[in-house]
């Protein structure tokens, strides 16, 4: 994958999987949004996802554990689906600039021909 809009439409799918939300978060941030780099993404939502991202790894790790895996464990279920709805809404963002950016350009026609 590619683009920022398919990473962050793999993280909704698997947000919207089956199973417990801290694990379809922690899967859904590592698998594709961990490696993000903010500067691909488009300034809508680049502030959005450095907070996310700071949100997902700001406890110390256990050993065996990752820094995701560690907040992710500290945090309660309606913490966790508050992250997940951030994540959808940025994919959201993502699609309405997509959208916006594909429409085509309307031009004035004369209507004497």
């Amino acid at each position: 994958m590619s683009s920022a809009w398919e990473h962050f439409f793999a993280a909704t799918a698997i947000l919207a999987s089956s199973g417990p939300i801290k694990q379809r978060l922690v899967d859904a941030y590592k698998t594709h949004l961990a490696g993000i780099d903010q500067d691909e993404l488009p300034k809508e939502i680049r502030e959005e996802f450095c907070s996310v991202t700071s949100c997902m790894s700001c406890v110390r790790p256990l050993r065996g554990e990752t820094a995701e895996q560690a907040t992710v464990r500290k945090m309660s279920d309606m913490e966790a689906g508050r992250i997940a709805m951030r994540i959808v809404n940025m994919l959201g963002a993502l699609a309405r600039a997509q959208t916006f950016q594909r429409q085509p350009k309307l031009r004035a026609v004369n209507s004497d021909d």
